[in-house]
């Protein structure tokens, strides 16, 4: 008796669904990789057309293959997808690159504004100090920020004390009404010594010291003018913040000071 032939297999062959799967696993892989990233408008215009092609050459059938378009196009795309992956790192670097010069041309331009306030300021505290005859007492320097006036130590306090000299009061009541005309906005008053330890004095130490001193300045300048209280501040920075060798006298002078900075209307701290 004749051996009945074997039926073909139903549906598609194997290799078939399994080439189908592997290309809708690249799909959703892309498709994760774009969801995942920032996409230009018009590459991802292109891209969105590329998928639309994809998806008409998969209804086509089995026919597709055939043809050689199937596979033809789809790796068309995929070199179409590579390239715009490649391109995005670029994109998004020159991106920050950009933006990163736009905010440094900002700070550029908000840093030389400052300065041009605070030399402005310097100008008129200077004319100022000219015409009230202090010049030789009080030493005038200015940042981007403020505009800084410094006293000897000298020359408001007798050693290790706190209480104002007589002789330092008529610098004080001018230097005043300076910045009553001048300081609009915030003043930082700074207490600072040298680097000697205190001994058998009122203060233990020259924290204490300079804080004491940058207290008794401000303690003036509210009892003798309008500034606002709220307006200022005071602190002690003792032997800290050098602006000169502590192995001479000279040098130990020029630390025993105290620093008054008008903060300019630019500034944050105004």
């Amino acid at each position: 008796m004749a051996k009945k032939p074997e039926e073909p297999p139903k549906g598609a062959p194997a290799w078939q669904s399994t080439f189908a799967d592997l290309m809708n696993l690249l799909l959703c892989f892309f498709v994760l990789l774009f969801s995942m990233s920032s996409i230009e408008k018009e590459k991802f215009e292109a891209v969105a057309a590329s998928f639309s092609q994809a998806f008409n050459i998969f209804d086509g059938g089995e026919t597709s293959f055939g043809e050689g378009a199937l596979v033809g196009d789809g790796v068309s795309q995929l070199n179409e997808l590579n390239i715009f992956i490649n391109s995005m790192g670029t994109s998004e670097d020159k991106d920050k690159d950009k933006e990163h010069d736009e905010d440094y041309d900002k700070q550029e331009e908000a840093r030389e504004e400052q300065m041009a306030a605070s030399e402005k300021l310097a100008e008129q505290i200077a004319e100022a100090l000219m015409a009230t005859g202090i010049t030789d007492q009080v030493e005038l320097n200015f940042t981007s920020q403020y505009v800084q006036l410094t006293l000897q130590g000298s020359i408001l306090f007798d050693s290790g004390e706190v209480v104002i000299k007589q002789e330092a009061i008529p610098i004080l009541e001018k230097l005043g009404a300076i910045l009553e005309r001048y300081a609009g906005g915030t003043i930082e008053i700074e207490g600072h010594t040298d680097n000697v330890p205190m001994h058998g004095a009122k203060y233990s130490n020259n924290d204490e010291l300079s804080s004491g001193r940058a207290l008794s300045v401000f303690n003036f300048l509210i009892e003798n003018t309008t500034l606002e209280p709220s307006r200022i501040m005071h602190t002690g920075r003792g032997e800290y913040v050098p602006v000169a060798t502590n192995e001479t006298p000279e040098g130990r002078s020029k630390n025993r000071r105290v620093e008054i900075r008008i903060y300019n209307p630019l500034s944050p701290m105004y």
